[in-house]
């Protein structure tokens, strides 16, 4: 069979308005493709897989020398209180969700240092538990 004679197999219809539903409207071709697009069965795979591929750092443990320096230095920052201490300090921000971290490094003022829940508060209100510090120094 030829083209020809398929095209002769529908002559009668050939030249026939398309349809138009009279009670559903006219579906956009965007509408009609999204129709025979693929279904998602793996929906938050994606994100998983970003979620494995970001980087984490591990913590470096501090020998007993910087921990003393640590102390040292927050025992300094403690007797200025309560006058304005600027501060640079770089400290470990445990990841929520997987293991390692990230480290962060913060310039501001010291408001206060909370012996009991062993952090130090910052006038922005953030709060960096000691025993993530790595460094810790103060600016003059």
């Amino acid at each position: 069979m030829n083209r020809e004679d398929e095209i002769n197999g529908y002559e009668d219809i050939l030249d026939l308005p398309h349809h138009q539903s009279a009670v559903r409207p006219h579906m956009s071709i965007y509408d009609r493709a999204a129709q025979f697009s693929p279904f998602a069965a793996l929906t938050g795979h994606g994100a998983a897989i970003g979620e494995t591929a970001r980087l984490t750092e591990q913590k470096k443990e501090l020998d007993d020398y910087e921990k003393e320096k640590i102390n040292e230095r927050l025992w300094r920052i403690e007797e200025r209180l309560p006058e304005e201490v600027k501060v640079e300090i770089s400290y470990f921000c445990p990841d929520e969700k997987k293991s390692g971290g990230r480290y962060e490094e913060v310039t501001g003022y010291v408001k206060k240092l909370d012996s009991y829940g062993k952090a130090v508060v910052m006038r922005d209100q953030r709060v960096i538990p000691m025993h993530q510090i790595s460094k810790i120094k103060i600016v003059e």
